[in-house]
């Protein structure tokens, strides 16, 4: 299983990223291991979704980089 997570950031930012172990990765990113959220703490998660396989997850994870995809975050999976 793979996750795709959202995650609100210190200054207000929102975070888009995939892993195979959500737990782990939250604690990464916690830690200030991650380098691109790093001086972002503290990391608050918001949204995840499970996915079968790697490429789905990183599909869907792209496309939420994408203008209309940051467009369908904000209207359907933050507030």
């Amino acid at each position: 299983m793979y996750y795709v997570y959202l995650l609100r950031l210190k200054n207000e930012d929102v975070y888009t990223g995939s892993t195979p172990d959500l737990r782990k990765r939250l604690k990464e990113h916690q830690a200030g291991k991650t380098a691109a959220t790093r001086n972002m703490r503290p990391v608050t998660l918001l949204w995840f979704s499970v996915f079968p396989s790697r490429f789905l997850a990183r599909q869907f994870e792209n496309y939420l980089k994408t203008g209309s995809g940051q467009s369908f975050r904000n209207r359907h999976l933050v507030r």
